[in-house]
């Protein structure tokens, strides 16, 4: 099945994750501009009146860029809607998306045939991220138009399961647009991710150590310094077993190598309430290859020129 329209023409076979409290409009825009999917948590935006304001910052810019540049038109960009029980602020979020039109949600955190049948109403799509089969069935028999594999080493909640088998096991029921998160930082790996299976691959961690990410200095530094063993998987945090920065945790007074579980019942998404444990940072085990903060656009560059000399040595 090819791709949708929507995602037909990037530059780059890549949607940008939307991370909590890290993707902002300004990181959107960079990506949009740059030929890749950009997206944040609709959750970023606080107060939820905010919401308003980025989208409409969001959609001008971009219509601003592709009237300029009507050559390398920006691509489109996403909005990571939280459907757990606990987001309060669920229809709110969607009514908005609606309002302008956003192309592409992403769903996380179940599976909502009211969210898809608000996205089809103009024409929209509906990506949602899954860890494991179970839930990539759920999702597709709900009504989703695409699914996200997030397997092992991917940044946030991620899954447990090997991509070379998340995506070969999606692929065996469902042929539509699949994306794949997992330790993806370097062209090659994007290419690798075409090479299983998915039509794109999802990057994260990598962002965070861009210029205009909302993260602060000792965060990216963080990300420059650490590699995959500098990452633990726990659901101390916030519920939902998911990959973090150990230094982060040491530095709030935790010990990765002894640390409790937590009790599912506990998420909490879409309140204001101020978290204890807002320096402890997430990040995937692909970070070995970021060595340096640097503009979006520059990342995306970068990654443009490994994906080109991947396939021209695999071609030789």
């Amino acid at each position: 099945m090819s791709l949708p329209p929507v995602l037909q023409h990037l530059r780059l076979p890549v949607i940008g994750a939307p991370m909590f409290i890290i993707s902002n409009p300004d990181l959107v825009i960079a990506q949009c501009t740059a030929g890749i999917v950009g997206s944040f948590p609709a959750l970023n935006a606080r107060p939820e009146s905010m919401l308003d304001e980025w989208l409409d910052r969001i959609t001008s810019a971009l219509g601003d860029w592709n009237a300029k540049y009507p050559d390398r038109p920006a691509a489109p960009f996403a909005v990571n809607q939280i459907v757990h029980r606990s987001n309060a602020r669920l229809e709110h979020d969607v009514a908005l998306c609606v309002k302008y039109k956003v192309p592409l949600m992403i769903t996380s955190l179940g599976a909502r045939p009211e969210v898809y049948d608000a996205a089809h109403s103009y024409g929209g799509i509906v990506l949602h991220d899954v860890i494991n089969l179970a839930f990539a069935h759920k999702a597709v028999e709900k009504g989703a138009d695409g699914l996200i594999a997030v397997a092992a080493g991917a940044g946030g909640h991620a899954g447990t399961t090997s991509p070379f088998a998340l995506v070969q096991e999606i692929r065996g029921f469902f042929d539509g647009p699949l994306a794949l998160s997992g330790a993806i930082a370097t062209g090659g790996a994007i290419l690798a991710a075409q090479a299983m299976g998915a039509d794109l691959a999802y990057i994260g961690s990598a962002m965070i150590a861009t210029e205009e990410a909302n993260a602060p200095e000792a965060y990216k530094r963080m990300i420059i310094e650490c590699a995959s063993a500098d990452i633990v998987y726990t659901d101390l945090i916030t519920g939902v077993r998911g990959n973090y920065l150990k230094p982060s945790l040491i530095a709030a007074g935790l010990d990765p190598e002894h640390l409790p579980t937590s009790d599912p019942g506990r998420m909490d998404f879409g309140t204001d309430k101020k978290r204890a444990w807002k320096d402890i940072w997430g990040a995937g085990q692909g970070i070995g290859a970021i060595n340096r903060v640097v503009p979006a656009a520059a990342l995306v560059d970068r990654l443009a020129c490994e994906y080109q000399a991947a396939k021209q040595r695999l071609a030789a």
